[in-house]
């Protein structure tokens, strides 16, 4: 694969902050990020099941309006919001835990179109553990399929297991978590709290236990 990670890291714009959601303190982390096709392209690809599965996961369900969906070996949930070709959202079920995803885009210029996603889930102990890099690195590698998929269409889907145990794959993971935890101090969290944060995520992601002794 050829993938340039400082483009990349320069073109996503990472943030975190502090909400409420059902009355719960929760946390919004959101990437923005720019791509090089029109606005409806893009809006398929994110929406299509027939291009989902070309960049990000298997999916299966009812993809309208009240529908629910099930990405496989992953989380599924339901479809709250859909006004096509700028806004998406869809609860994000794992287990037994909820949490919600927006998706919105944007035309930036001719033929290039943003992309706003916005992952909120409330505080708990996995958060204060684990930080904003457990959503945002998982996503982070999303991303880099999406933009290999628009890059690439009639391609095979880029195999993210054989990127993520390369070198390569690793030194993202590690940057990704070091630019999450930088934007998790600039929302407030603690200096200590958000850089074991970074190591316990980059340990997770990569496998190395070493990086939280």
């Amino acid at each position: 694969m050829n993938f340039d990670s400082k483009q990349h890291f320069g073109a996503v714009q990472r943030s975190v902050s502090s909400v409420t959601r059902d009355g719960k303190e929760a946390k919004a982390v959101t990437l923005a990020r720019s791509y090089p096709t029109a606005i409806d392209d893009l809006w398929s690809a994110l929406t299509n099941s027939e291009r989902i599965p070309r960049w990000f996961l298997p999916i299966t369900g009812d993809l309208n309006l009240g529908g629910r969906y099930q990405f496989e070996g992953n989380a599924g949930g339901e479809i709250r919001e859909c006004n096509s070709p700028t806004f998406l959202s869809v609860t994000w079920e794992w287990q037994d835990d909820v949490s919600w995803l927006e998706a919105r885009l944007s035309e930036a210029a001719e033929n290039k179109t943003q992309l706003t996603l916005t992952h909120t889930a409330v505080v708990s102990e996995f958060w204060t553990q684990f930080g904003p890099g457990a959503t945002g690195v998982g996503w982070e590698t999303g991303l880099i399929g999406l933009d290999y998929h628009l890059l690439n269409p009639n391609a095979p889907m880029l195999d993210k297991g054989q990127f993520s145990s390369s070198p390569e794959g690793r030194a993202f993971v590690a940057q990704s978590s070091e630019d999450w935890g930088r934007a998790s101090i600039a929302s407030g969290t603690q200096m200590t709290q958000a850089l074991e944060a970074v190591k316990k995520i980059t340990a997770f992601y990569t496998g190395d236990n070493s990086e939280t002794s």
